[in-house]
């Protein structure tokens, strides 16, 4: 079959990957519905966040059969974006 043509079937690790991030997206509605406040908050918001991104990266589009460069220059963006975020907090809270 070639690579390009979509299957009607899902996948098991699509499938997997999906309910993953269906579970994270649980975990951040619960950190934040449930009285979880400050820095916890926020670092497990930003750290689930960046799971989520990483997992959509590498399985939806396929950076894990890609060359390692795209993988770390995706992986630094990821980091970058959540350092900078978190920068953003600690500075806002001094």
């Amino acid at each position: 079959m070639n690579r390009f043509a979509r299957s009607t079937v899902p996948e098991p690790a699509a499938t997997a990957t999906w309910l993953l991030l269906l579970a994270l997206t649980g975990a951040t509605y619960a950190i934040g519905e449930f009285g979880v406040e400050g820095p916890v908050l926020i670092f497990g918001a930003l750290g689930i966040a960046l799971l989520k991104g990483r997992l959509i990266a590498w399985r939806y589009m396929e950076l894990a059969r890609v060359r390692p460069l795209w993988r770390l220059v995706l992986g630094a963006w990821l980091a970058a974006v959540g350092g900078l975020i978190a920068t953003a907090f600690l500075l806002a809270g001094s």
